[in-house]
């Protein structure tokens, strides 16, 4: 039955009708199986205005009652937890496990938020001069927003509202239109869990609905998860309208492996790291960096491990690796195949010969890949791929390793795989990345940290989630006080008590 996916403004489903709708496709079918409105300006004001009104009755909801809110949403999120798994997995195509790890990750988020009350303290400064305090606190800045990928569609919205809602501000989301359902459902279960009507919002649609949120003078902050060329524009454009904004972009992400290491873990990790999620992830390791004499052992055990890979539709208990999330971004990844052979790479494993079990033939399909013999100045090193397709470089030493990650032009995550300590944090400290793993292939760091590379991976000031996701929430402010005479409230033998 095709289902039909709209805006949520003012704690509900929007009413209107849409001047123009996408499709939204069963990624292991080919089938298109539903349709999801696109918001115009005027819609996007429309949320803009709810949040707007919204506002200053979140922000003077005490910081117990606000987290409080977001602990029942942790409760809700956990009793439909498969629910929004399966939505996942039917319109982005990822397996179905792989889709409750994603929800699995975003909630430690919304846990760290529940928290969020000590990192939220200022300082107290007494008698700076005479009868003089001074002391500093942070306040929310009001209406923000968030654009995500379709990648993770649940996942990286949860890096971003959870904070932005615990520290004051209330929240505009934009999701990708290829992956809109889980949006919905979370912005339901948020209304269940108590969260006043505005408070959160979600406008579907394209660059029209970007724009908006990008130049509404209502909205302060923007945050992005997307390719380096959108963040690029996202940057740009929001800061030029006054806007703080973090764009988070693209990656290129290298795992090098020196001679000593295991390569069966090595191995191993290469795998899981390079074509989960079928390496539509910014932390997918897409460049194998085999050090000295180790690369042809490691590429024959890599490929030995990629052919017994099952590849089909998320609701197949079977599978591992689902399809790609549309079948032009599928024709894209696999083009890189034939151009990598022509500039002189050696297909060691072609995915498009690799089998499919209960799947489509109409799916969005492309098995996990491997070129080897890859060089720094071919396209399929060069550009983000966000596919399965692992490309081996080879170089002679750890100076050469060194020199071709930090020399790329991103700079999200790096990881090295060696029994040698000495290498391993010598190259920590000296790789130009903003993550790195030490026999950990996707380095993404726990709720508490803050996740987020270098370079063209990143366009402003401050990561996401974190302690940093709290900075980007809030602004600081600075108080001198005097006061002269001390003020009485009275006798009140009652239990203090939270409001």
């Amino acid at each position: 039955m095709s289902k039909h996916v709209s805006h949520w403004i003012g704690g509900r489903p929007w009413g209107g009708a849409a001047d123009r709708r996408g499709d939204i496709y069963n990624p292991a079918t080919g089938q298109v199986t539903g349709t999801v409105d696109f918001a115009s300006a005027t819609v996007v004001g429309d949320a803009v205005a709810a949040a707007a009104k919204a506002l200053p009755g979140w922000r003077s909801f005490s910081l117990a009652k606000r987290t409080s809110v977001l602990f029942a949403f942790r409760e809700l999120i956990n009793a439909h937890r498969g629910e929004l798994a399966e939505l996942i997995s039917s319109e982005h195509g990822k397996v179905t496990s792989d889709a409750d790890g994603e929800v699995a990750r975003g909630l430690e988020v919304v846990e760290f938020a529940c928290g969020l009350g000590h990192l939220l303290k200022g300082a107290f400064s007494e008698n700076v001069s005479t009868g003089v305090d001074a002391y500093s606190i942070r306040q929310p800045l009001g209406v923000v927003a968030g654009i995500t990928p379709f990648n993770f569609p649940a996942m990286v919205p949860m890096w971003m509202f959870p904070i932005a809602l615990a520290c004051g501000n209330t929240f505009v989301l934009k999701p990708s239109e290829k992956d809109p359902s889980a949006s919905l459902l979370l912005a339901r279960l948020l209304a269940g869990a108590g969260l006043p009507e505005g408070v959160f919002n979600v406008v579907h649609g394209d660059k029209e609905a970007v724009d908006a949120l990008l130049t509404h003078p209502d909205v302060r902050a923007v945050s992005f998860v997307g390719s380096t060329p959108i963040a690029r524009y996202v940057y740009q454009t929001g800061t030029s309208a006054g806007k703080r904004v973090q764009a988070l972009g693209g990656a290129k992400n290298h795992m090098v492996v020196l001679p000593d290491a295991d390569t069966d873990l090595a191995a191993d990790a290469a795998v899981s790291a390079g074509f989960g999620s079928a390496g539509e992830r910014c932390m997918a390791v897409s460049v194998l960096v085999a050090v000295g004499s180790v690369g042809d052992q490691l590429v024959a055990k890599v490929a030995d491990r990629v052919r017994g890979l099952r590849v089909g539709p998320g609701t197949d208990d079977r599978a591992e690796m689902g399809p790609l999330v549309t079948g032009a971004h599928r024709d894209k990844v696999a083009s890189y195949l034939d151009t990598g052979v022509r500039e002189g790479a050696t297909l060691a494993v072609d995915g498009r010969m690799h089998p499919v079990i209960g799947g489509d033939a109409d799916g969005f399909w492309l098995g996990p890949s491997v070129l080897d013999h890859v060089t720094p100045a071919m396209s399929c090193y060069r550009d983000e791929i966000f596919g399965p397709v692992l490309s081996v470089v080879r170089v002679p030493s750890y100076d050469d390793a060194l020199r071709l990650v930090s020399e790329n032009p991103y700079g999200n995550g790096v990881a090295i795989y060696t029994n040698d300590g000495g290498a391993a944090r010598r190259f920590v400290s000296e790789v130009e990345v903003g993550m790195v793993g030490v026999n950990v292939p996707i380095p993404v760091p726990m709720a508490y940290y803050s996740f987020g590379g270098w370079k063209s991976s990143l366009f402003g000031d401050t990561h996401i989630y974190g302690t940093e996701g709290i900075h980007f929430y809030t602004r600081g402010k600075a108080v001198t006080s005097r006061w002269l005479d001390p003020s009485h409230g009275g006798i009140n033998l009652g239990f203090p008590t939270n409001k």
